[in-house]
């Protein structure tokens, strides 16, 4: 049965995942920082929609197969943190453009890159699993329980997309100078490099 306390765990629980530091949220960081707010829209719907499915696939017996199998969801998460790594290599060089040229070299994450980096971002497999392990509720209603996941999950994410992408675009003005842009190029390198170092352990 769903009751009021199980969905504040779960809400606070979301909260926790969803606001803090990790690889969804700095990238969205250096996006607006790069881009910009609007131009950064479909990387931010693409998270709440990649996280939801990948919460309703847990729920439906992909949790179950990872138990079953292990070794699958290591080799998953040691893929997802390699991709991380470089990420944060690239990070290193991201925001030097010096010119419009330079500038167009890149482009903000499209809405399905976004859904799809869900299945490598190790942090978004702790958050279902942990959901799903956590907070499923034992009740006849299988669709509901799934649902009482899956759609409480966007509730939180599209505040913590919204910030962590508002934040990049805000200190945007603030960077004009190189020796800032390259602080910032080193700090989120090194939160992500952080970030999967602390999941592999």
């Amino acid at each position: 049965m769903i009751t009021t306390e199980l969905f504040i765990g779960l809400i606070t629980f979301y909260f926790v995942m969803f606001m803090t530091p990790g690889p969804n949220n700095i990238m969205l960081t250096i996006s607006g920082i790069k881009f910009g707010f609007k131009k950064t829209i479909p990387h931010m719907i693409g998270i709440p929609l990649g996280h939801v499915t990948q919460i309703a696939l847990v729920a439906c017996g992909l949790g179950k197969f990872f138990q079953m199998y292990p070794d699958i969801q290591n080799i998953l998460k040691i893929l997802g943190c390699i991709y991380l790594f470089y990420l944060a290599y690239k990070m290193f060089g991201s925001l030097n453009a010096k010119t419009n040229e330079d500038k167009l070299s890149g482009r903000p994450m499209k809405m399905y890159e976004s859904i799809l980096f869900q299945y490598l971002n190790p942090k978004a497999w702790v958050a279902s699993m942990t959901a799903v392990t956590v907070f499923f509720p034992n009740q006849e209603n299988f669709i509901v329980g799934v649902l009482f996941l899956t759609l409480s999950a966007p509730l939180l994410e599209v505040i913590a997309v919204t910030t962590w992408a508002g934040f990049g675009a805000t200190i945007k003005v603030f960077i004009s100078n190189n020796k800032i842009k390259k602080f910032i190029e080193i700090l989120m390198a090194i939160l992500l490099i952080l970030t999967s170092a602390f999941i592999l352990i």
